[in-house]
């Protein structure tokens, strides 16, 4: 089905795909996707999108909608508890959440519909369910609902921040205090639509660090959120000026270790099992590639 939607200059000189990046929040590529394909006019016209817009411009955007289903697929996963009413996985590094922008299959979404016979329906056909996310290259434990209750059950929680999720991160260089709080307000980047900042017009984030471990050039560090913000760690680890080792969208343009992502792992989760309502604790080791490089850090202090 194709959704047309009419945007109405108010505030020129931008670049076409600029404005509409803004207004839509979308990426510029996607404009430039949908403007080659012919499905924007500007004044009735196809133009470039380098084009600048003038106030009055009538801009109008047809987008075809795409209803996604996650299809069983056979991906292992690594299960560590479940029952009747929840399940409890360690995410590999990697692997989306669940279909997408561009992602249409080999998501954790997709492991669940082959994996377990019964899932929640509250996330739809694209997220059976997934209660709540980690970034592809995120990796650590993922509370996941087998149906409607414990589902439901499981985001009152998180409304009310009664779940505890810890993580565990490697930065670069040493954070001054051995523990402290971070919070701001994060939204999305006004330089970059793709990435989120702090900024004054988000949302509240707030975070909780303990250092566990220094090194010379780095320190690990557990995070505690008490919000779930997009890439909440790692844009706070940004903003405390030491990223984490590997992120290639907030950290170091240079790394010191070939990685294929951030040393970012969602180690434990505390909440109320939905049934029992009592206080349930899981927790997913390390991964090898991280502790591989916490050794190589421990062997260079001790020399």
């Amino acid at each position: 089905m194709n959704n047309e939607t009419v945007y109405i200059v108010t505030d020129g000189g931008k670049r076409m795909d600029v404005f509409l990046s803004e207004v839509m929040d979308k990426t510029r590529s996607y404009i430039k996707q949908l403007n080659d394909s012919g499905a924007i006019l500007v004044n009735g016209n196809a133009e470039k999108c380098g084009r600048v817009v003038k106030p009055g411009d009538e801009i109008s955007v047809t987008e075809t909608e795409r209803d996604d289903i996650a299809e069983p697929e056979d991906i292992p996963i690594d299960v560590i508890y479940e029952d009747s009413d929840i399940a409890v996985i360690n995410k590999r590094q990697g692997m989306s959440v669940h279909p997408g922008a561009g992602v249409h299959g080999g998501t954790l979404a997709n492991a669940l519909m082959h994996r377990f016979n019964n899932l929640s329906g509250v996330g739809g056909k694209v997220r059976p369910g997934i209660v709540h996310r980690l970034d592809k290259d995120t990796s650590g434990i993922i509370a996941v609902a087998k149906n409607d209750k414990a589902h439901l059950a499981l985001s009152e929680q998180l409304g009310r921040r009664e779940v505890q999720k810890i993580y565990l991160a490697l930065l670069e260089g040493n954070l001054k205090c051995d523990s402290g709080e971070v919070r701001t307000f994060i939204g999305r980047s006004p330089r970059d639509r793709k990435k989120m900042a702090v900024v004054d017009s988000g949302k509240e984030a707030v975070t909780f660090y303990k250092v566990t471990e220094r090194f010379k050039d780095n320190c690990l560090v557990e995070f505690d959120i008490k919000t779930g913000r997009t890439h909440q760690i790692r844009v706070h680890a940004k903003y405390l000026g030491h990223p984490v080792v590997g992120d290639k969208t907030y950290g170091y343009t240079k790394q010191k270790f070939r990685l294929d992502g951030q040393l970012l792992h969602a180690m434990r989760i505390t909440f109320k099992h939905p049934s029992t309502g009592k206080s349930v604790t899981f927790t997913a080791p390390i991964p090898e590639y991280f502790e591989k490089v916490l050794d190589t850090l421990r062997k260079q202090r001790e020399e």
